[in-house]
């Protein structure tokens, strides 16, 4: 019998290529504005997903490393007048950076402690983004131009559209083809076994701060996308919620793996407007009940999937398609 596994692929590979080219002159700008916001989201959760899912280092501090990466373009771009093709990669530099230094601690800590530490750094962060007036502009933010390529100005939802596609599916293909290198198999071996992994000869420490670096260098990216969407750069777009919303979606989604963080991430940022959806026809007062519970939506979540679904949403597509009645007459006739 055939393997009909890598027809099913390209198949699904070429339907998901033209549902992007065209999505645009379906959707109206509501709809560019979510799917852009997905984009930037499925950038970050992969990278945390990279270091938390793949290498077993928890952080809570991603957010203010896309908080880097944001302030690093509108410098960039404002005082030091470099092109946006410039100017993202070094912001993913820049974070980068900074995520290797706030990862020194996990030399001698790990779990919870290491958590705590990576707490800290956003806290730290944060204070920088509040106060440091002379590069973030303080507690009112800093404005940029939009990004502009070839002359074309990109100052729509449908202009960013096609850019932050473009990147998404990069990001998600470096990530998914990292898990077959060297790199990845050492940064599984740290979360599987790393006193095992260190005997074998893996540089615990220097694949340590190559996770943090390759994940804050996603969220570095993500971080200058959103300030190129928005135009605008303020601390309070990357505070702890934040940090707790990438944690919950790679939960949520799958640890370790590249369709988790995508499921994750569309999953979580979806689930706040479905729920204002609902309870529109409720008036305000429900609307605005809503609001202050989304950290507690975002927590709950994180324990029910730890609970009863460790994998997940990953782990249910997997049970569903056990569960496929062909499936189940395959593995009888065996």
């Amino acid at each position: 019998m055939t393997d009909k596994r890598p027809a099913r692929s390209a198949a699904a590979t070429t339907l998901l290529t033209v549902a992007v080219i065209t999505f645009p002159m379906a959707g109206n700008s509501y709809h560019l504005h979510m799917v852009c916001l997905i984009g930037i989201n499925v950038i970050s959760a992969t990278g945390l997903n990279l270091l938390t899912g793949c290498a077993g280092l928890v952080s809570l501090g991603h957010a203010a490393f896309m908080g880097v990466g944001a302030y690093g373009v509108a410098w960039f771009g404002t005082h030091l007048g470099l092109p946006f093709y410039l100017c993202l990669p070094l912001g993913g530099l820049l974070a980068a950076g900074v995520g290797m230094i706030a990862g020194l601690p996990s030399f001698r800590l790990k779990g919870l402690y290491l958590a705590i530490a990576s707490l800290a750094a956003q806290f730290i962060l944060s204070f920088v983004f509040n106060e440091w007036e002379p590069v973030t502009g303080g507690r009112s933010g800093v404005t940029l131009a939009p990004a502009e390529i070839a002359g074309l100005r990109l100052t729509t939802e449908r202009e960013m559209y096609y850019l932050i596609a473009v990147i998404t599916v990069a990001a998600l293909l470096f990530a998914r083809n990292l898990f077959r290198t060297r790199v990845g198999r050492a940064f599984i071996a740290l979360r599987d076994r790393d006193i095992a992994a260190e005997v074998l000869g893996v540089d615990l420490r220097r694949y340590k701060l190559m996770a943090f670096g390759v994940s804050s260098f996603y969220a570095g990216v993500a971080g200058g996308l959103m300030a190129y969407f928005f135009k605008v750069v303020a601390p309070g777009q990357f505070g702890f919620q934040l940090s707790l919303f990438f944690l919950a979606a790679i939960v949520v989604g799958g640890l370790g793996t590249v369709q988790g963080a995508v499921l994750g991430a569309i999953f979580m940022t979806m689930t706040p407007e479905v729920l204002s959806w609902v309870a529109g026809p409720f008036g305000p007062v429900a609307t605005g009940f809503l609001a202050p519970v989304r950290e507690v939506l975002f927590g709950l979540l994180i324990i029910v999937f730890l609970i009863f679904e460790p994998r997940g949403l990953v782990g249910i597509g997997s049970r569903v398609r056990s569960w496929h009645p062909r499936s189940w007459a395959q593995r009888r006739s065996r």
